[in-house]
């Protein structure tokens, strides 16, 4: 895998997996793929609703979050956003907002690792995978 910034302005298709905390952006390209984490930032990772107290158990939507992994996306045209939870389409919504013109695609996934989500991205966007 590489990862330089002269590669990242030549890949304009990515694939997103995201939680509430992590995002994993994949930018590929026929040169390869790059890869960047962008970490939210929550006060608490934790996610659950305790009985009789105040408020749903959810997390708010973190903007600062969502706009760097937009920033990640500054050169893709063309997206896939997968992960569980409700994230993926936050971070669709956004990108509608903000990147009106990208191509964003949107499917759950559970938590695969980090091949298994390249190789579901080349599959997307028709790219072949490197022969081993």
């Amino acid at each position: 895998m590489k990862n330089s910034a002269e590669e990242n302005a030549t890949h304009s298709h990515a694939i997103v997996w995201l939680d509430h905390l992590t995002a994993k952006v994949f930018r590929m390209g026929l040169s390869g793929v790059s890869s960047h984490v962008v970490h939210a930032h929550l006060g608490s990772s934790h996610l659950h609703h305790k009985a009789n107290t105040i408020g749903s158990g959810k997390v708010q939507n973190d903007q600062a979050f969502l706009a760097e992994i937009a920033k990640s996306l500054d050169a893709c045209t063309d997206v896939l956003v997968t992960g569980p939870g409700t994230e993926k389409r936050t971070l669709n919504h956004y990108l509608e907002s903000k990147r009106p013109s990208m191509k964003v695609h949107v499917e759950s996934s559970d938590h695969p690792s980090d091949d298994e989500i390249i190789a579901r991205g080349r599959k997307h966007f028709g790219f072949a995978s490197p022969r081993a």
